[in-house]
């Protein structure tokens, strides 16, 4: 599933290089939802920039089927006076996403995180999860493992000093429902020059959700790991894995 949305999706990463005195800057995600269909996909991340300290949060609605943005997305803002917050920031892009939101009922899907990595988990491998796609006790299912594999390219003059190498990045499902696989769900073709100097990248969950006739689709949610001003700075990119016929 290589297409413009793996070539443009980086714009969702919207890479920032500057400093804070709290060290670098790793955004927060919380997935809104999914349309009926589940042709649809939303989330929103949000944080304090490094370097200037202003408050961002981003919401990105996502046609899975097709590879792109919504039209008219995504919704952007980073409030620059003095005195801002999150949650003023928060509260100002969902205010400017409501309508999308609304006619999407992406509130009334809101998936599942049916497998979380963040970046203090100290234990788990930062580029694999193993997981099962139903959320229920006793399990219902056997597993999937999905790997992330990094691939080196070449380095990027302007980061020269910045980063020691450059990576894109592919997914690959080594096992299906507790069976081996090699299933290539996404391949870079290139790295687009808006995730900027990326040193690396993180798989760090899978959103789970249910399509109208009962079809499973699944988003898996990778951070973006770029040169920050002190340490590496994290934005996230959804990748559709699993989608709706």
């Amino acid at each position: 599933m290589m297409s413009s949305l793996r070539s443009s999706v980086p714009a969702c990463a919207a890479m920032l290089f500057a400093g804070s005195a709290s060290g670098a800057d790793i955004a927060s995600i919380r997935p809104i939802g999914f349309s009926a269909d589940g042709q649809v996909f939303a989330y929103e991340e949000y944080g304090i920039q490094d370097g200037s300290g202003f408050p961002y949060a981003n919401i990105y609605a996502l046609d899975l089927a097709k590879d792109t943005y919504l039209p008219g997305t995504p919704f952007r803002v980073r409030l620059e006076e003095d005195g801002a917050t999150i949650a003023k920031a928060r509260w100002q892009v969902q205010n400017d996403a409501e309508t999308v939101i609304e006619t999407r009922e992406l509130a009334n899907h809101p998936g599942e995180f049916v497998a979380f990595n963040p970046v203090t988990e100290v234990d788990s491998d930062p580029h694999k999860l193993r997981y099962r796609s139903v959320p229920v006790l006793p399990p219902v299912g056997e597993p999937d493992t999905l790997v992330l594999e990094e691939v080196p390219q070449a380095l990027d003059p302007r980061c020269e000093g910045m980063v020691e190498k450059m990576v894109s990045f592919r997914l690959r499902f080594t096992e299906r429902d507790g069976k081996p696989a090699d299933d290539v769900v996404h391949e870079d073709q290139r790295i687009p020059s808006s995730r900027g100097c990326v040193a690396g990248y993180r798989l760090g969950g899978i959103v789970s959700g249910t399509a109208m006739g009962g079809a499973t689709v699944e988003v898996a949610l990778v951070m973006v790991l770029s040169a920050g001003f002190e340490g590496q700075d994290g934005r996230w990119i959804a990748i559709p894995i699993k989608t709706a016929p």
